[in-house]
């Protein structure tokens, strides 16, 4: 009998997912200033480099490197039999060099003994395919076994280092779900069904949640309960939103297994990289962050986004809005210059290191890291840039690093410091992005985050500060609130984003959010059911535009996409359709609520008529920019002990000017009333008290 291509061969249970609350803890504070520095891998050099390596980080002011991410079976070369030598060496080197360091617990990278000896522990693609060795994160989340020999390593090295006095932070594996989001073995099967029972209780409630009589797929018994494995294309969207959900409590079991293994062993705060940007992400961001002592994130600009500055932007805008204080975060990884996954992959231009590294400090991190140190001459990522390239020390990205260092220096006073409040908000929800972007939709190609960059570009452009938050944010600080395409919301979530314009403020609400509750069922009486009161305007029908069809509105702009028929009750029509099927309907709506208003947008908007929109919401609720200054210059402060520091970033060829006073702390020139930023350049000024 052929065995089943998902059967894991592991004998035992599966790991049993439980994610318990959060402990909360005060921000961590990780160097002396802004943490500057990157991955460091010794490991793959001679002995006599490892002296050269600490020179070159003390002259450029590097102080703080993360290291052992994938060192485990460099340390562990086979099972229980571990040579600690050369990792003692270098922590005492770096030590001795006046150099923190961020310890890996290197389970992201399994070794290949045990890889040889236990396959099983490979994830399984949805098809049945086992993942084969040599990939990232080769391991299933449910293995008993991968748990244990983890566990034991950590165990192991949180033992001989959780005292060291320069292990500064704790990182827990590496970006988690990146190469092992979703398991779709037995073992993972099993703990899936263990999941379910402690969130819906019993089988009765899975049916109601999952409307399991369509297609006559009522469960009777828990065994019954499979992955949404194979390639079929409608499997049913609650089953495959609870297994998403599951998927990424999984991998935070995981980390929290580890967590709990150093904590017993170190006080260091611990936390690991989470991979933050537009769109859905691989787990939920949200439910992960207040598990970490200072959130700590990865981001890299696609070469060919037009806009990887507000993409950039955005990132960072919802790494800030990860926790309710606006704590600090980190920068974790970044690139010097060209990474080595995209299709086509350049260096970055004169200018950008600093200007994109100063970019994410401006609206929130403690500092600036990279992957990685030293550009590996052999292995996946040899082609991917670094802090020291492949030219050495005489390279332009080398001189950029040293001037980055000095910058991040002068900028000590900055740590700790918030980014002041914004008044603007954009909801974001990464299950509600998985829902909108997999099964039977009405529309299949939608992004879930191009929406979102589309409403927050409008923001950035106009230097309106905006946070991007998760659903269980406290909307209540918010002038105006805005929800593009959260397709699925639970009730209350729903109840306090009506509560805004009840209470003065605005809330602007786009297609395809508050369609279905948070199981992913439609909730009937008119689209978006979620919303449809406080809107006072409602849908009963969807439009989406097929490929190169167009529908004109009358305020000028071009619909692509997507479009709806909008029936009015007491909102009033702000722009019309004015062709096709719907020409003389309504697509964006606004109806007053009390001092606060409600608006809606039916239709894929083009920039625009977002812009024209944009202009009038600012106008109605009265924000403010952080600076006045030319077109293509960003400005964003931060605050802290009555003190205020102004971040000016020219994204353009040309000299720009702002209306700012203050000491520019990069160069030690005062400018008053206008400041002038030189092309691609940076000013950072502690602004005159008024």
């Amino acid at each position: 009998m052929t065995a089943s291509p998902w059967h894991s061969g592991e004998p035992g249970s599966a790991v049993r997912v439980s994610v318990p609350p959060p402990s909360p803890r005060p921000p961590a504070r990780l160097a002396d200033g802004l943490a500057f520095g990157g991955d460091y891998n010794p490991e793959q050099w001679p002995r006599e480099v490892w002296d050269e390596d600490v020179k070159l980080m003390r002259e450029a002011g590097v102080n703080l490197v993360s290291l052992g991410v994938f060192a485990w079976g460099t340390v562990e070369t086979a099972a229980g039999v571990r040579d600690w030598s050369w990792l003692d060496d270098i922590v005492e080197l770096l030590h001795q060099g006046g150099i923190g360091i961020g310890l890996a617990t290197p389970t992201a990278a399994p070794p290949s003994w045990l890889l040889a000896a236990h396959p099983e522990i490979a994830p399984v693609l949805a098809d049945g395919f086992r993942e084969p060795p040599g990939g990232r994160l080769a391991w299933c989340a449910a293995s008993p076994v991968f748990r244990r020999y983890a566990l034991r390593h950590v165990e192991a090295l949180a033992e001989r280092y959780g005292r060291h006095p320069a292990v500064r932070l704790w990182h827990i594996g590496n970006e988690f779900g990146g190469g092992n989001a979703r398991c779709y073995c037995d073992l993972s099967a099993e703990a899936f069904r263990d999941w379910l029972r402690d969130r819906h209780g019993g089988l009765d409630a899975v049916n109601a949640a999952w409307g399991t009589q369509q297609w006559g797929h009522r469960f009777g018994a828990w065994e019954e309960i499979l992955p949404p494995r194979g390639r079929h294309g409608a499997p049913n969207p609650g089953l495959y939103l609870d297994y998403e959900r599951f998927s990424s409590d999984a991998l935070l079991s995981q980390y929290l297994a580890e967590k709990a293994v150093v904590e017993r062993h170190s006080a260091a705060p611990v936390t690991t990289n989470l991979m933050v940007g537009a769109g859905a992400q691989v787990v939920d961001y949200a439910t992960w962050a207040p598990h970490t002592a200072i959130a700590a994130n990865d981001h890299y600009t696609l070469v060919d986004d037009p806009l990887r500055e507000q993409d950039l932007a955005f990132a960072a805008d919802r790494m800030r809005g990860l926790f309710p204080d606006r704590r600090p975060w980190l920068l974790m990884e970044s690139s010097t210059g060209s990474p080595s996954w995209q299709r086509r992959n350049r260096a970055k231009d004169p200018g950008e290191i600093a200007r994109h590294s100063l970019g994410h400090v401006a609206r929130g991190s403690d500092g600036a890291m990279f992957f990685q140190w030293r550009a590996s001459p052999a292995g996946a990522e040899q082609f991917h840039s670094a802090m020291l390239p492949h030219s050495g020390s005489r390279s332009r990205v080398w001189r950029e690093v040293l001037e980055l260092g000095r910058s991040l220096k002068a900028l000590r006073e900055v740590q700790g410091t918030r980014v002041e409040r914004a008044r603007a908000a954009i909801v974001v929800d990464d299950p509600a992005g998985w829902a909108l972007q997999h099964g039977l939709k009405p529309h299949r190609s939608l992004s879930y985050g191009r929406e979102l960059r589309e409403w927050h570009r409008a923001l950035w452009q106009r230097n309106l500060l905006c946070d991007v938050v998760p659903p269980s944010a406290d909307f209540d600080g918010y002038d105006l609130v805005m929800v593009p395409t959260l397709l699925t919301v639970a009730e209350p979530v729903a109840a306090r984003l009506r509560a805004v314009p009840e209470r003065g403020g605005t809330l602007l609400v786009t297609y395809l959010s508050g369609v279905c509750d948070a199981d992913g069922r439609v909730i009937t009486g008119g689209f978006p059911g979620a919303f449809r009161e406080v809107l006072g305007a409602w849908t009963d029908e969807f439009y989406p535009l097929q490929e190169h069809e167009t529908v004109a509105l009358d305020d000028g702009g071009t619909v692509t996409e997507w479009t709806e028929r909008v029936h009015l009750e007491d909102a009033e029509s702000i722009v019309g359709y004015a062709s096709g099927t719907l020409a003389g309907a309504p697509a964006v709506t606004r109806r007053p609520v009390g001092d606060g208003a409600a608006w809606y947008v039916s239709a894929h908007l083009p920039p625009d008529s977002i812009d024209r929109i944009a202009d009038r919401l600012t106008a109605e609720t009265g924000l403010v920019p952080a600076a006045e200054a030319d077109p293509g210059v960003e400005a964003v402060r931060r605050v802290g002990d009555g003190s205020s520091f102004l971040f000016l970033l020219n994204h353009t060829d040309a000299d720009r000017n702002a209306e700012a006073s203050g000491l520019d702390l990069l160069t030690g020139e005062a400018f008053d009333p206008i400041v002038t930023i030189p092309a691609n350049g940076v000013r950072v000024l502690r602004e005159t008290p008024v």
